[in-house]
């Protein structure tokens, strides 16, 4: 749950990753305890692109497809680390196989793990923003004292050394090396000099904005792009097999691709992110965006393999194991999720479930990713801290419930006959504990009360999908006008829409053309009451 929360906070699993090999090599982690982060950093990566699937939400059918597109990657993530998590802990077997292989490998620091990629392109620029001292954060990492009060950030890069000669207690001659700041480092906040604190908010909010405006960009520039020819082209080829009996490897070629882009990139949520308004659009079939969701899955942990190259000394064999357990982790996901056709579909039908729920309540999109990335992480990490027999035991319960839960759901779908009758169906449950309806009231209420009026998109369209009516399709002939009042007021005469039908059937008419239909509102909004 570290791992989560850390990724979250990050906005990238091969940072949090990195940092964890980093921590491993300079023996601040076991890498026991490392591998159940490194877990968590795979499901922390997938919120970045789920937050991108929420600028395509205007439309029903292209959120329906994007958020199942982007939660794809929870799902894979989320059963990996159920099934392998306590297989890790019952039998250790990501730490035997990571360490028999570095073992049998002469691995040792190199070079390597300095190439930079990208860096190449953004640090000319971001050095003139920031600049950061490294080898204060490599003595901190490695656990030496004495640096608490020194600040991270990079104020002065040229210093003037001067020898003082001191005379002991003992009477022997002392030398100490002074440094002298003399020029400050050209960048903004080396010059602002603000502090740690007061640089970090500035920073943090800073890319935070700039997240979500790329983002966003990125959708609406897609959304311009992918229209007529170039749409149809790419739809045709992402989405097509390969020929006679070699469309099976179609889906593992892809898992390739997935692999080799996410290592140029260095970064499986920006790939990951571009995918999701295309699938949004329907460019991309979420059966095809699983496997190269895979593959970004495996090229992100070729950043860790890099770091576990730059670890020094007698670190390096451990760095390399964590980096290795990051590898095989998402290896043995693929290998019990993709290949057998049953298990494939696993994922597939849970994003597609969560896109169908999200479609029909648009602001179940925020609460999970609430609850997914944010509350559970917490709220497991606060417990273990109660102790571990609490911890056990508050464990234990919720997975017997959810096991009944889905046990009964399966019975009830393919053997409801061997079920007493009450307990084919969830009726017999409370309305709150089986149907999202009673909390989609609750909000619509709240909304609406903040609003202090309900739009026919906002009641209509946004909240309840059952009732939307297109004021485009309104003829603007008086009769028409007429019967499609009383037709909308039928429609929306459930308890929780009165509060808000008649002022949406008013806005609705407002938007209809023609001189006729406007004419005609007067009598309309005098009839709301007689209606």
């Amino acid at each position: 749950m570290i791992g989560i929360l850390a990724t979250v906070l990050v906005q990238s699993s091969s940072t949090s990753s990195s940092i964890v090999v980093t921590m491993v090599a300079s023996g601040i982690l076991e890498v026991r305890p490392a591998i159940p982060i490194i877990m968590g950093a795979n499901i922390g990566t997938s919120v970045t692109n789920t937050i991108v699937s929420m600028a395509q939400s205007g439309d029903r059918e292209t959120f329906k497809r994007a958020f199942a597109g982007a939660t794809v990657h929870d799902m894979f993530n989320w059963l990996s680390v159920v099934v392998l998590l306590p297989l890790e802990v019952l039998t250790g077997y990501l730490e035997k196989l990571t360490f028999l292989i570095v073992s049998q490998c002469e691995l040792s620091s190199s070079s390597i793990g300095n190439q930079q990629l990208l860096k190449v392109i953004t640090k000319p620029f971001t050095s003139k923003v920031i600049q950061i001292n490294k080898k204060l954060i490599a003595k901190i990492a490695a656990g030496e004292k004495g640096h608490e009060n020194e600040s991270l950030l990079k104020v002065y890069c040229h210093y003037n050394e001067t020898v003082v000669t001191t005379n002991g207690s003992d009477g022997n001659l002392t030398q100490t090396i002074l440094r002298i700041p003399t020029e400050k480092c050209e960048s903004l906040f080396s010059i602002l000099d603000l502090g740690d604190t007061a640089t970090g908010l500035i920073m943090l909010i800073a890319s935070i904005v700039m997240l979500c405006a790329c983002l966003i960009f990125t959708v609406k520039l897609l959304n311009s792009m992918m229209h007529g020819s170039i749409a149809k082209a790419i739809k045709k080829t992402v989405n097509s097999e390969f020929p006679g009996p070699c469309r099976h490897l179609t889906g593992f070629v892809a898992i390739i691709v997935g692999a080799v882009m996410t290592v140029l990139v260095q970064s499986s949520s920006i790939f990951t992110s571009t995918l999701t308004p295309l699938v949004g659009m329907g460019l991309i079939e979420i059966e095809r965006m699983y496997p190269l969701t895979l593959g970004s899955n495996i090229g992100t942990t070729m950043t860790g393999l890099l770091a576990a190259f730059a670890a020094s000394g007698g670190k390096a064999e451990v760095a390399f194991q964590i980096a290795f357990c990051h590898l095989f982790f998402n290896i043995s996901g693929i290998i019990l999720f993709y290949p057998i056709p049953a298990l494939r579909k696993l994922p597939i039908k849970g994003a597609k479930f969560l896109g169908a729920t999200t479609a029909k309540y648009r602001w179940f999109a925020v609460l999970y990713l609430i609850l997914m990335f944010l509350m559970l992480p917490m709220s497991v990490f606060l417990l273990s801290l109660a102790g571990k027999i609490t911890y056990i035991c508050v464990s234990s319960f919720v997975g017997i419930i959810i096991f009944l839960i889905v046990t009964l759901n399966i019975i009830q779908k393919k053997w409801p006959h061997i079920l007493p009758k009450c307990f084919q169906t969830w009726e017999f449950l409370p309305e709150f504990m089986r149907s999202l309806a009673p909390l989609d009231s609750i909000i619509t209420k709240v909304l609406y009360a903040f609003s202090g009026k309900c739009s026919c998109t906002c009641s209509c369209d946004l909240f309840k999908p059952k009732t939307f009516v297109d004021s485009s399709s309104l003829s603007s002939t008086a009769s028409s006008t007429a019967e499609l009042l009383h037709t909308t007021k039928d429609q929306l005469k459930e308890p929780s829409q009165t509060f808000s039908s008649d002022q949406c059937v008013v806005d609705m008419f407002r938007n209809v053309p023609g001189e006729s239909s406007q004419s005609l509102l007067p009598s309309i909004i005098q009839r709301e009451t007689i209606i």
